[in-house]
């Protein structure tokens, strides 16, 4: 049994005891207060003296005769009626009861009130109402993220879905096209293809993450040598906007991970830094580990984020740029796939925006 169930059984017996206890002391109080009356009225009766003649002594002597059913009587009654009442008792808490759990089935933003005595009851019930209501709004709210899934879905995938069709058309049509200008619609339709490649990778791979029993493959990573490649990897898209990227890291700082989620992670980052970076600037990476922790930042030169966006960068299809037609970014899922990553990691992720910097900071434990 766990400890709540004990907890609760504990609970039912003591108020079982409590009624019953009162049960008793009352009907001890009750006839004990009945003799007391019937012994001093017996006193009083006695030190009367008292004729033949008198009506009252008629009636006392009725009462002498027949003792037996005029104590009997008033002691019985007065034990149905305590008893009615203590019976009475645990109902009227069963109606309350009762009463409350009807509004479970609609629950409101409204408290359950029980009687005081059964406060840890009305606790309970709170807190059952409370989670129901936080189940209604995470149903809706899944049920709005699956609406946003199929929308974003066919927005996204329907640009450059038409382009490639377009492009494909034109080169099935025009039989008099230059080789320049074919090489040049191949070229558009490939590049849309592979665009909606990774539209389709990004859809796959939230939808992994977002499944319980993912695994990760730990072993010691080289972060320095991590991204110090992925760095290189990045240098025709840095010098397409003109940027640089400077990093300050130790040599050989290493970090128990699974290191391909890693790597999709600080691919994420840095590939968000060149999206949103001004043109000509800087983009640093720096990496600072403790006997508990590594951090790694990312900063670069861009719009400041206002507070109300920055709070929800790590959603799912969320984009900073309203236009979901541009190239710059994905569906609005690398942020949220990296969020799961270094949640799976048990680490932190956040982001900071001022003064036209931007920097994401990411935590990882090193047990």
């Amino acid at each position: 049994m766990s400890k709540s169930s004990r907890s609760r059984s504990n609970y039912k017996s003591q108020i079982s005891r409590s009624i019953a206890l009162q049960y008793f002391i009352a009907l001890g109080f009750f006839f004990v207060a009945f003799l007391l009356f019937s012994f001093i009225a017996y006193l009083f009766v006695s030190s009367i003296s008292w004729y033949r003649y008198n009506p009252f002594y008629e009636i006392l002597r009725f009462v002498r005769d027949y003792i037996v059913v005029f104590l009997g009587i008033p002691m019985m009654a007065g034990w149905f009626y305590i008893t009615y009442l203590f019976v009475k008792k645990p109902l009227s808490y069963l109606d309350h009861i009762i009463t409350a759990s009807e509004k479970l089935a609609a629950p409101t933003t409204e408290q359950i009130i029980l009687p005081d005595v059964l406060k840890t009851v009305q606790d309970e019930l709170n807190q059952v109402r409370e989670m129901a209501l936080r189940n209604a709004q995470l149903a809706k709210d899944a049920e709005q993220r699956k609406n946003d899934l199929i929308v974003y879905l066919a927005h996204d995938l329907k640009t450059p879905l038409t382009s490639v069709i377009g492009y494909l058309t034109l080169l099935r049509d025009e039989t008099k096209i230059s080789e320049e200008l074919r090489i040049k619609y191949l070229s558009i339709s490939l590049n849309k293809a592979e665009r909606l490649e990774d539209l389709i990778n990004e859809f796959f791979e939230i939808t992994r993450f977002n499944l319980s029993g993912i695994e990760l493959q730990y072993s010691n990573v080289n972060v320095t040598r991590l991204l110090e490649q992925l760095i290189f990897e990045f240098k025709p898209m840095l010098l397409e906007k003109k940027l640089e990227c400077k990093y300050s890291i130790s040599p050989n700082i290493t970090v128990r991970c699974d290191a391909d989620k890693i790597q999709r992670v600080f691919d994420n980052l840095l590939r968000n830094a060149v999206f949103y970076s001004f043109e000509r600037t800087v983009i640093e990476i720096s990496v600072t580990q403790t006997s508990a922790h590594t951090t790694i930042k990312f900063l670069n030169h861009g719009n400041t984020i206002p507070k109300e966006k920055l709070e929800r960068v790590f959603e799912q299809f969320y984009r900073l740029d309203s236009s979901r037609g541009t190239n710059n970014g994905g569906a609005g899922l690398g942020l949220a796939i990296a969020k799961e990553i270094i949640s799976l990691h048990h680490g932190t992720i956040t982001a900071h925006s001022e003064n036209d910097i931007v920097e994401f900071t990411v935590t990882l434990p090193l047990s």
